[in-house]
């Protein structure tokens, strides 16, 4: 298996890595245009966005860290991008070289002045899952088998000057224009930087898996504290496939499209912080058809004041009510006093829209995530804002910065579910799961 001895780790050394890159892209895009005088418009694009794809993601995964958390992001926009990016990025949720097993030594002896095979009774050193942001290997501790994920060298330090890099990928992601736009990117960067301190992801999976170790079949593993630090992270290990990988029929897709809703429905709604990073990477189907969560570096804490205006938006009879309707879309930041009347008017219709679609699923007591209607219904009318005339004129940053990581996580939810084909969903089940 190939693997990775050393990372770019210094400005210059990324920025270099992003430049080669951009002289890639710009030869795949003279071929390209050579391409058309002999092939279709169609084939000729088809192989220009796949030679990108390979390109950019061959570099990616060589930098590790938010680069790549970005193409890992990318991957679940099926809407944004074309489809040779969606499937090569999407590697970047399970599979990217591994670090070589001296760096593996060096990183560990750096954190706990030991090599894992002094800490640990067995450690296997060629890792299990290699990620964006760190690699987990299999281990053994007084009979316990053991998940540890150890962080890449220098992905803390080089997340600022990363996103710098990327930023235009970054902005078109999550739909932000690049004027006024340092809130919003501002939000993007203090998650992912939250996400390399795995101190803090230990206490955030130990909370989340105790507050919702209750809802039916749900499996967390549990962590172990003095095999951990800020850069590296220990728990049981899980045995199961990765959700996109597990095999479903109606009733188990049923089962498990049920405690994937209930899980995000109660920390939505009962805990007011969520797992803002839903995509299939971070869950596993146990033996017995159970899910299990794995990964909770990216947390999203949900304050009221975003929260009350959010799902009276998502009612009916808010949505049945201009005056209601227009109350809070000043509460979430969309409208703003000197909107002008045409200003007032279209972002109005927009989210009027766009909120009316997305909440179908809270009006209905039972929902088929399988109904492709829906998807393409969502698909049309994002592509059709993005692109948009009329809106590209005006100051289209619009709403809370809390809008990114809610949106992304229902969105990536839908999508869980959708891959499943969960038919039966029910809405409100969650609530019974409520503790006094």
């Amino acid at each position: 298996m190939e693997t990775i001895d050393t990372i770019p780790v210094t400005k210059i050394q990324r920025a270099s890595k992003f430049v080669s890159t951009g002289a890639k892209v710009g030869v795949n895009y003279l071929k390209y245009y050579g391409n058309k005088m002999i092939k279709s418009e169609e084939d000729a694009r088809a192989q220009f966005n796949s030679d990108n794809a390979e390109d950019i993601y061959n570099s990616l995964k060589q930098l590790k860290g938010s680069a790549l958390k970005v193409a890992q992001m990318l991957s679940m926009e099926k809407t944004i991008m074309p489809q040779a990016y969606v499937d090569k990025f999407s590697l970047s949720q399970f599979s990217v070289p591994p670090l070589s097993a001296p760096l593996v030594n060096r990183t560990f002896k750096k954190y706990f002045g030991s090599t894992p095979s002094e800490v640990f009774d067995v450690f296997h050193s060629e890792s299990i899952n290699a990620a964006s942001i760190g690699q987990v290997h299999l281990a053994e501790k007084d009979g316990n088998r053991l998940a540890v994920k150890i962080q890449y060298p220098g992905v803390s330090k080089s997340i600022s000057s990363d996103l710098k890099l990327v930023k235009p990928v970054a902005l078109r992601l999550f739909n932000i224009t690049a004027k006024d736009s340092t809130q919003y990117f501002k939000e993007v960067e203090e998650k992912l930087i939250e996400e390399t301190n795995y101190s803090l992801e230990l206490k955030q999976s130990q909370e989340i898996g105790s507050a919702c170790r209750h809802i039916p079949n749900l499996l967390f593993p549990y962590y172990y504290p003095e095999y951990s630090s800020e850069r590296i992270l220990t728990m049981d290990w899980m045995d199961g496939v990765h959700l996109s990988e597990f095999t479903t029929n109606n009733d188990n897709a049923n089962k498990l499209g049920q405690a994937l809703w209930d899980f995000y429905m109660y920390q939505m709604h009962v805990l007011k912080k969520v797992h803002a990073d839903p995509h299939p990477g971070n869950f596993l189907v146990s033996n017995d058809e159970k899910l299990i969560v794995i990964d909770f570096g990216c947390m999203k804490e949900i304050p009221l004041e975003f929260y009350k205006p959010y799902f009276k938006l998502t009612q009916i009879e808010t949505l049945a009510s201009k005056d209601l309707f227009e109350n809070e879309m000043y509460n979430l930041e969309i409208l703003k006093e000197e909107d002008s009347d045409t200003e007032k008017e279209f972002f109005s219709s927009m989210f009027h829209e766009l909120f009316t679609l997305f909440s179908r699923p809270f009006h209905e007591e039972q929902f088929d995530f399988s109904d492709m209607e829906f998807f393409n219904q969502l698909a049309a009318l994002g592509s059709r804002y993005s692109n948009d005339a009329e809106l590209k004129k005006m100051n289209a940053n619009r709403g809370s910065k809390h809008f990114i990581y809610v949106n992304r996580t229902f969105f990536g939810l839908y999508n869980l579910l959708n891959m499943l084909k969960a038919t039966n969903i029910n809405i409100n089940s969650y609530i019974e799961y409520q503790r006094n």
